[in-house]
């Protein structure tokens, strides 16, 4: 892209399986599809990090079951709307997009797809490539959308801004009519430093999470929030901000390591047959719920909590040597090797694993074809909210919902685009390119890097595992005062990718906190303590 103005028929922000899946979709129907991502190519994001596997159904199994064990894990806080679709509708759809037109290496034993439990479910149902299920996914998808030629690849990316007529358009007819349409967005191009307008007729949020907002997390460096910034300057309705998955293990290599996210130990360990154990070696969890190890994620991960203050330790212990019957080394291949790399064999030592931040249960809320409550938007995968996960997601429905709801999204435009449906040469021409606010150099790696601390160490400490009404209340004071900082202080300073993840960051924050401060009731990944 030589010019820094285009138009595209549909803006994809994001690269992960939602948006290579809606990408694939639309292409498929001849619909023109700019797809942008941070990174140099398409394995940046949360997805390859992936390791449990994605929700499929099994023998024993049915859409009545799998609806249980979904509201049982989200406290009944769910969308039954989003449950139903999503059980009745999206193993066909897996089977169609990830078995036939997209073949993903699943494990499989004598010509039958190897199935896994984990934590919340009543029966097997887990389809899986050894413990990096998402990263097996993203090589055939990339590969994919690489090959497709409808789909332009912007990398290094950084969309700043969504396009509206309400807030852009630079005509006053625009302005003073009633319907606000989402009409493409601002992208920062890192390669040639500069703002780019990119116009669509449709745009697609796909983001993802955004873990980096709090201190320990598993998620990858852009899971910032960007796209629940984004959507909430366009006054777009976000839902469940509050919901914040901790997942109860992650790999814990004491409290020097400076690693940018803490390495997940997957729930499918667990679901082989692992026992957390605590520093005297007994297995804790049938003392916090008759489920044990397998009880749902926020139940566990406040029970290591709990655990973590009775014993006065620094972490617990994920014992899969004694416990699994499986060999380690084939079935968790990349745990087996991380850990042992970090001094821990896990064929024969326990696991050390404290919790982190790891899923966004809320966000921009969607129907159950992605649709956003601004026109010509849509959100999908975990910047989105289903209603799906409810007040805590059950395991490895996450993949599923975002290629379902990217599937869903990307049928849905293409019944729905056409000429008439693109947006006007009037219109296109009232949207004004990006206008620098300065030229001061005041852009310091160590002033954002205490910011992003300060973020962190708020979001983790007051807003974190267990929460309370004066933690919530002075996280709301210390991010709205640094909030004010920012604007005043990077006011005349160009735009650059650190800037943007900065703002995008405690915009993000903020929007948390509001949400957990309005509700008062603790209730699954919610918990107050007051």
């Amino acid at each position: 892209m030589q010019d820094k103005r285009m138009k595209t028929d549909v803006l994809i922000i994001g690269a992960g399986i939602s948006g290579c899946i809606s990408a694939l979709t639309l292409a498929e129907k001849g619909i023109e599809v700019t797809l942008l991502t941070q990174g140099e190519d398409l394995f940046t994001g949360n997805t390859r990090l992936a390791q449990g596997g994605i929700v499929y159904t099994g023998p024993g199994d049915s859409p009545k079951i799998l609806e249980k064990d979904i509201l049982t894990a989200g406290w009944n806080y769910n969308n039954i709307k989003a449950i139903r679709t999503l059980t009745k509708n999206a193993p066909e759809a897996l089977k169609h997009l990830l078995m036939d037109k997209y073949p993903v290496p699943f494990a499989h034993s004598e010509g039958e797809y190897c199935l896994t439990r984990e934590g919340g479910h009543a029966v097997p149902r887990i389809l899986y490539c050894a413990d990096h299920t998402g990263y097996s996914i993203m090589e055939v998808l990339a590969k994919a959308v690489e090959n497709t030629p409808n789909i332009t690849i912007c990398t290094q990316r950084t969309a700043v801004d969504l396009l509206t007529n309400h807030h852009h358009a630079r005509q006053t007819d625009f302005k003073y009519c009633l319907s606000n349409k989402c009409l493409g967005a601002y992208v920062y191009n890192e390669s040639i430093d500069a703002v780019e307008t990119i116009l669509a007729d449709y745009t697609i949020l796909a983001t993802g999470g955004l873990g980096q907002i709090f201190l320990h997390t598993t998620n990858s460096t852009g899971s910032i929030g960007s796209g629940v910034a984004m959507a909430s300057r366009a006054k777009v309705r976000i839902i469940n901000s509050e919901m914040i998955q901790f997942h109860p293990t992650a790999f814990y290599q004491g409290t020097r390591s400076r690693a940018s996210r803490r390495f997940l130990i997957s729930e499918a360990v667990r679901g082989e047959g692992a026992k957390l154990v605590n520093c005297y070696g007994e297995a804790f969890m049938p003392r916090y719920d008759p489920r044990a190890d397998l009880a749902p994620r926020d139940i566990v991960t406040r029970s290591i909590q709990e655990e973590l203050l009775r014993t006065g330790e620094e972490c617990v212990y994920l014992d899969a040597a004694n416990f699994v019957k499986h060999n380690l080394k084939e079935r968790f291949p990349t745990i087996y090797g991380t850990c042992t790399e970090a001094g821990t064999d896990i064929t024969k030592s326990p696991i050390p694993v404290v919790p982190a931040a790891h899923y966004f249960c809320g966000g921009v809320l969607v129907d159950e074809k992605g649709r956003t409550t601004l026109d010509k938007l849509y959100a999908v995968g975990e910047c989105s909210c289903t209603g799906l996960h409810g007040g805590n997601r059950l395991a490895s429905t996450s993949l599923l919902e975002g290629m379902f709801w990217g599937f869903e999204a990307g049928k849905d435009i293409g019944r729905k685009i056409s000429s008439k449906t693109s947006i006007s040469k009037k219109l296109m021409n009232a949207i004004p390119d990006w206008e620098n606010s300065g030229t001061n150099e005041n852009e310091d790696p160590a002033l954002i890097a205490q910011d992003w601390m300060l973020i962190r160490s708020i979001m983790w400490n007051y807003v974190g595992i267990t929460r309370s009404t004066a933690r919530l209340s002075r996280a709301m004071y210390d991010l709205q005062n640094l909030n004010r900082d920012l604007k005043s202080f990077y006011k005349r300073t160009p735009v650059s990718r650190p800037i943007v993840d900065l703002f995008h960051g405690c915009q993000a924050a903020i929007a948390v906190t509001a949400a957990a401060i309005k509700n008062k009731e603790s209730l699954g990944c919610h918990y107050r303590i007051d």
